[in-house]
């Protein structure tokens, strides 16, 4: 009778717990409302979802409808259509990036489906037509990303028109070589406005002005990084800046890159009486020029009492000096005298005469 194989004790009480610490593995987990993008990937959650550098030609439709905070960098979404982002509802979204997507075209209601956005951010894009109803049904909408936007084309009207209906709180333009306030972009009720590292010289009263109008009145500005040229026209500016240095955060920072003798003065240290103004300026001269004058009389005047004291200090020795000199001269004209005398005697002109006696 053939010998039935021993197994060790208890060997196969662990078996059926091992297939149930295995089972999950069988089983696909459960899919987020919606999904993520194959294209895309979400970070922790599905609030978060990011597309990056995925050449994407338009808006990814399968996107969960729980997405907070969406990003699509470096795609070639080129033309926001109507309703770009309504292939799924997104009623949660409050953040969307599209940053150098190389958004040129942007048509009417390309936000439609999106009721709670609050930020959008369409920095680094070479926009060229933007509708007047590119930013319709997006009520909540406070805060606009336009840094290094507007590069391509002036789009300031239509702008304009596009931004009349939203009640924007923050707007950034930085980084769009704007040489001017755009004025016409300033809602009411705007609170922050990011103008840094464009090409602005100065503000002029004019525009100074429009800060003062109904509902801008207090309009924080940044102008870092911008070319301020600090001479007669600043002067505007810089007293206005001097009154009210609290709406410009970074009013501490701010540095002059001309003229050349006050290259990188702080603004703040100066005055703006003490700010330069040429003739064809039709200013007078400013305290800084004046001072400069004084200054030189100053130190015209410091060297004429030092040369003053020295000869006082040395006045024996130059009055010897001078003795000197006057006999050296005397003893000089005498022999001058001496042979201007030999040469006019007349024996002597007539020895000369006759030399054979």
């Amino acid at each position: 009778m053939a010998r039935r194989q021993e197994r060790p004790a208890g060997s196969g009480r662990w078996l059926p717990w091992l297939g149930l610490a295995l089972l999950p593995l069988a089983v696909p987990p459960a899919a987020a409302p919606g999904g993520c993008p194959s294209a895309c990937y979400c970070v922790a959650t599905p609030e978060l979802v990011q597309c990056r550098y995925e050449r994407l030609e338009e808006p990814p439709k399968e996107l969960p409808t729980t997405v907070h905070n969406l990003s699509i960098a470096g795609s070639n979404l080129s033309v926001l259509h109507r309703a770009a982002f309504a292939a799924r509802p997104l009623p949660d979204l409050r953040l969307l990036r599209l940053r150098h997507d190389n958004i040129q075209i942007i048509e009417d209601m390309a936000l439609q489906g999106l009721p709670a956005l609050r930020t959008l951010d369409l920095s680094h894009n070479p926009l060229l037509s933007v509708a007047a109803g590119a930013f319709a049904g997006v009520p909540l909408l406070h805060t606009l990303q336009l840094n290094q936007a507007l590069l391509a084309a002036p789009l300031e009207e239509q702008l304009a028109l596009a931004l009349r209906n939203i009640s924007l709180r923050r707007l950034e333009l930085a980084g769009n070589s704007l040489r001017a306030l755009p004025a016409a972009l300033l809602p009411a009720g705007l609170e922050e406005l990011d103008l840094r590292n464009n090409s602005l010289q100065r503000l002029t009263a004019a525009e100074l002005r429009s800060l003062e109008a109904p509902g801008l009145q207090g309009l924080r500005l940044t102008l870092g990084a911008n070319p301020l040229s600090c001479d007669c026209a600043l002067r505007p500016f810089l007293t206005w800046l001097r009154a009210a240095a609290a709406r410009v955060p970074d009013a501490r920072s701010l540095r002059c890159a001309g003229p050349l003798p006050l290259r990188g003065a702080a603004l703040l240290r100066l005055r703006p009486e003490g700010l330069a103004c040429t003739a064809a300026e039709g200013g007078e001269p400013g305290q800084l020029e004046t001072a400069s004058y004084v200054f030189f009389g100053i130190v015209l005047a410091l060297i004429g009492i030092v040369f003053l004291m020295v000869l006082y200090l040395n006045r024996r020795g130059i009055k010897r000096w001078l003795h000197n000199l006057r006999e050296a001269c005397r003893d000089q004209m005498e022999g001058y005298h001496y042979r201007y005398e030999q040469d006019a005697d007349p024996r002597r002109t007539s020895a000369i005469g006759t030399p054979g006696l």
